[in-house]
């Protein structure tokens, strides 16, 4: 069906009862396979003298298609569907994340000492000196996660509370990978200004502040406002953080194609809303030549002011040795815009401007889409490196360091390293704390 991701990634536990004769599975899960679902794990939960009861795990496309494979397994088979559960919401329940103590409290001397009267002499000390609370308090281990829902990859303007889950996956993805608290701040305001002001109360409690799913173009002033105002590093991760792991891409795709260490290229950069404009200063930052292309005046205009340029996108493909789009829009790159010898890099999720598999074989050296490119990659070793040195800022040179970091650590073939590498996220740390000490 048009639209829909390459793979069925909208996973389902079906609890399933079955008679206790042979085939009785072999049947479920070949029709499950005919109508294009994939089946996970399957674990027993009961054996009886005439049943038994799996647990089966299946990926399907969307709700429509679990309620296809539903109806047939109901009709074409003698399983009995005892119990349905969607593995998202299963591990969503009662949230993600939770404040924790790092300090033992078990008797009232501990009171005394963590709480009062003890805790005013921390407290008048940081009054006389402010640079104490990175000491004394969990400000220099903690990033404030802030958005207002505008914006939300996939969803759009769905608003703040219910990106709350979003927020609170980052959260745990900072404490996974470089075991930073995060705080979830989700703030009911679209007026850039009002927002602004919001942040700008709270910040205190935080080392790094972190934007996340704001719509443009009012995420460019607002961070640009907040890096201003505030004493203490600010990234909005859709735009730096996307561009990040974009640039170890890039890298990783010179390498596979014999260019490794090559500036003198041209890179085509298809879309400037946030991650793309983000995508086209980071490249230029590190010495690549930049062509962009958008429909918007006022996108075009801000990558010119940034020292890039500007073009078609039949223009900008006929020269480019590296072509980029984030568009969104399905089938934009057509096989008679690859040049031969081209890297392509089509970014959209879940279906990409033009598959690697049609770039290829209109003559591409390398191709790849927008499933590799994981900003997890890159937030959490940028704002621990930040917050360890105590960087008032996240520059360019930190995150091309994170980006030949990241690059470093790629496998054969691939573009990055996967989020779960054992060593990327410390590696990250490692080179982004020697760029900010330059």
């Amino acid at each position: 069906m048009p639209g829909r991701p390459a793979l069925p990634d909208y996973d389902v536990v079906l609890t399933v009862r079955n008679p206790q004769r042979p085939g009785m599975i072999g049947r479920l899960l070949g029709l499950v396979g005919d109508l294009g679902a994939l089946v996970g794990d399957i674990e027993t939960r009961y054996i009886g003298r005439d049943h038994f009861v799996r647990d089966v795990t299946l990926s399907v496309f969307d709700e429509e298609h679990l309620e296809e494979v539903l109806a047939a397994i109901r009709t074409d088979t003698d399983t009995v569907i005892v119990d349905v559960k969607d593995l998202v919401f299963e591990r969503h329940a009662g949230g993600k994340i939770r404040t924790v103590r790092t300090t033992e409290v078990e008797r009232l001397e501990d009171l005394r000492t963590i709480y009062t009267p003890g805790v005013a002499r921390v407290c008048r000390a940081i009054q006389k000196d402010p640079a104490l609370a990175r000491q004394y308090t969990a400000v220099g281990r903690t990033v404030g996660i802030f958005t207002n829902g505008t914006r939300v990859l996939g969803l759009g303007n769905i608003g703040a509370l219910a990106s709350l889950p979003v927020m609170e996956g980052k959260s745990v993805l900072y404490d996974r990978f470089v075991g930073l608290g995060a705080v979830p701040i989700v703030i009911d305001e679209t007026d850039p200004e009002a927002f602004v002001d919001t942040v700008c109360r709270i910040a205190p409690s935080f080392g790094g502040i972190h934007l996340e799913d704001i719509r443009t173009p009012d995420c460019f002033w607002i961070e640009d406002e907040l890096i201003r105002r505030l004493p203490q590093p600010v990234m909005h991760d859709d735009q730096h953080g996307t561009a990040t792991v974009l640039l170890a891409a890039v890298l990783s795709a010179l390498r596979h194609t014999g260019r490794e260490g090559r500036r003198d290229l041209v890179c085509a950069q298809v879309g400037l809303g946030a991650a793309g404009l983000a995508i086209a200063r980071l490249l230029l930052d590190a010495g690549f030549e930049v062509v962009g292309v958008d429909p918007g005046e006022d996108a075009r205009r801000r990558l010119e002011a940034r020292g890039g340029r500007t073009a078609s996108l039949e223009g900008a493909a006929a020269e480019a040795d590296i072509l980029i789009a984030t568009t969104g829009v399905i089938g934009l790159i057509t096989p008679e815009l690859v040049r031969p010898g081209q890297i392509v890099l089509a970014l959209s999720n879940p279906v990409p401007e033009i598959t690697p598999e049609a770039a290829l074989a209109a003559g591409a050296a390398f191709a790849a889409d927008g499933r590799s490119v994981n900003n997890a990659l890159a937030f959490p070793g940028l704002f621990k490196a930040a917050l360890d040195v105590g960087a008032p800022a996240i520059t360019s040179a930190m995150k091309v360091a994170a980006a030949e970091a990241i690059s470093a650590l790629a496998p054969d073939e691939e573009l990055v390293p996967s989020p779960f590498h054992p060593d990327v996220h410390e590696h990250v740390i490692k080179a982004v704390r020697a760029a900010a000490s330059v």
